[in-house]
């Protein structure tokens, strides 16, 4: 059964645009083109488009991807089964950080006490690492510089002052999702005012300017970062990084 880009974008909840734009790069080609001029695709490229998720949703680069699906011996397979164990470690890593949720929020209401190191159960300094590095990679050393400030400028914070970004956080994702679902575009005053709050939000950490703060809406859709926005939506990543880019164009020198 062949399904148009609409109906697979229907299916899959990945927007027609990004349908076309993976067609554009050589990410996924759809299976053959009617005569009319639409995309037709079946189930290799359901099954790829399998792959190309489960693949974002780990972190992974479009580059990236696009090199590991166009190995010759990539195994669908083999993928899936390293998916599933990738997936299990989330869960359980998840599990945990809710755990540590929960206990924080009683300690804040003061129904239950923590110990300090309790705080911290479920952080891994390895994906942080990790997290660094990719900024690293994608920009440059000029990253380090801008880590090593974000982390002199939070160093010192106390438990209300995360939970106070955390809230602004929360806030900013719950009003986006808002404004997606009355049809709001990017561009609208409504959007961008919000654009304007995660802009000033972002300020407490490290001061971005029209370039980096472009890039920042791109390392959000393509790299691990976009788990903190599904949460709220799963369309919230790419509808973040469109209003960020118009915003910076148009706010930012």
């Amino acid at each position: 059964m062949a399904y148009t880009v609409k109906q697979l974008a229907g299916m899959s909840r990945v927007s027609v645009r990004t349908l076309h734009f993976y067609d554009e790069v050589g990410l996924l080609k759809p299976a053959y083109v009617g005569a009319n001029g639409y995309r037709f695709y079946e189930e290799a490229q359901l099954l790829t488009l399998q792959q190309i998720l489960f693949y974002r949703k780990l972190g992974f680069e479009l580059k990236q991807i696009k090199r590991i699906l166009g190995r010759p011996d990539f195994d669908k397979i083999a993928a899936l089964e390293s998916h599933c164990q990738v997936l299990r470690k989330t869960l359980a890593d998840t599990r945990r950080l809710i755990g540590t949720i929960d206990k924080t929020i009683e300690h804040l209401k003061g129904t239950k006490k923590m110990k300090g190191k309790d705080l911290f159960v479920g952080f891994d300094p390895e994906q942080q690492a990790k997290h660094e590095q990719s900024l690293i990679d994608r920009y440059g050393d000029c990253m380090k510089e801008s880590i090593a400030q974000s982390k002199a400028r939070v160093k010192d914070w106390k438990k209300d002052q995360w939970a106070k970004a955390g809230a602004g956080f929360d806030a900013i994702c719950k009003d986006l999702v808002e404004k997606m679902g009355q049809g709001r575009p990017v561009e609208s005053r409504e959007v961008q005012a919000i654009v304007r709050r995660h802009f000033e939000w972002l300020k407490q950490f490290w001061t971005p300017d029209r370039e980096s703060y472009a890039g920042h809406g791109q390392f959000i859709v393509e790299t691990d970062l976009r788990k903190a926005y599904e949460a709220y939506d799963p369309r919230l990543p790419e509808f973040m990084a469109a209003g960020i880019k118009i915003f910076a164009e148009k706010e930012l020198a």
